[in-house]
């Protein structure tokens, strides 16, 4: 272990943290003016200086304590193999918030030809918490600055992913701030988006072509009474005449029944066509 002087260590550029809670460093410093750094960093090499591998917080604490050097061990590590030492030593401690995750899971894959497996392997998570994770990238920016900052939780983050479209993530998260949706609330708002979309797709599949629209009309205008056509294919279907009052129906039964087989067919061929 060596005492390094603090301004010739530089903060690792691949640290995966990207954010310091500012009430929290000034705890850590007030306890290294009392006792001291207790544990030393991790550096490694940079030409003449170092740059930080493991604990960038202890390194900015004793800055603000005004300390001149700091305990650190120096090890030689891969660039890769140096992201994945921060990454897990934060996971380890907790100290990374979601996004930030996100963004090192994806870094090790992008820029390293890490598969998903690789790096669960590594960080001693599951393959769907490292995929899960690093969907929250998908999401729209503001929404990824509030899961940064706290402003959301990642139960939040996961529950908007559900949905395909941008604009309704925005959507969706604007409400949650607005109207402070817990996660359960959140994931019930979503899903009533997702059914009713469902119920408008299932009505839209259901919109007759145009020929049958045609034809609908037309049989509309013949029997003056509301008809649908329900067709299930091209072969066969079925055809639905709508009356609403006892008279309307002795009327219609009058109309189909008085009328010969074949003048019926000719009329309504007339009509349709």
């Amino acid at each position: 272990m060596h005492n390094l002087p603090v301004d010739r260590i530089a903060p690792n550029p691949l640290q995966p943290r990207r954010q310091f809670d500012e009430e929290k460093l000034a705890e850590l410093a007030a306890s290294i003016r009392e006792h001291g750094v207790l544990q030393p960093v991790i550096v490694s090499r940079a030409g003449q200086d170092y740059h930080l591998v493991v604990g960038e917080r202890r390194w900015r604490a004793s800055q603000a304590a005004g300390l001149t050097e700091i305990p650190a061990l120096v090890r030689e590590f891969a660039e890769a193999e140096g992201l994945e030492v921060a990454l897990i030593e934060n996971i380890q401690r907790q100290d990374l918030n979601p996004l930030e995750e996100a963004i090192a899971y994806q870094f090790l894959m992008r820029e390293h030809g890490l598969r998903q497996d690789d790096v669960a392997d590594r960080v001693g998570k599951s393959r769907s918490a490292i995929a899960n994770t690093v969907r929250l990238l998908n999401l729209p920016v503001p929404i990824q600055q509030d899961l940064e900052t706290g402003e959301i939780s990642a139960g939040h983050a996961r529950a908007i992913l559900a949905l395909d479209d941008a604009g309704t993530q925005l959507g969706v998260w604007r409400r949650v701030k607005t109207h402070g949706l817990s996660v359960r609330q959140t994931e019930a708002c979503v899903r009533h988006i997702i059914e009713e979309s469902a119920r408008a797709g299932a009505r839209k599949s259901k919109r007759l072509a145009p020929e049958w629209i045609d034809i609908q009309e037309n049989l509309q205008r013949h029997l003056s009474a509301q008809v649908k056509i329900r067709p299930r294919s091209r072969a066969a279907g079925k055809i639905e005449i709508h009356y609403s009052s006892p008279e309307e129906l002795d009327r219609l039964i009058h109309n189909l029944m008085t009328r010969g087989p074949s003048n019926r067919r000719n009329r309504l061929s007339d009509d349709l066509l």
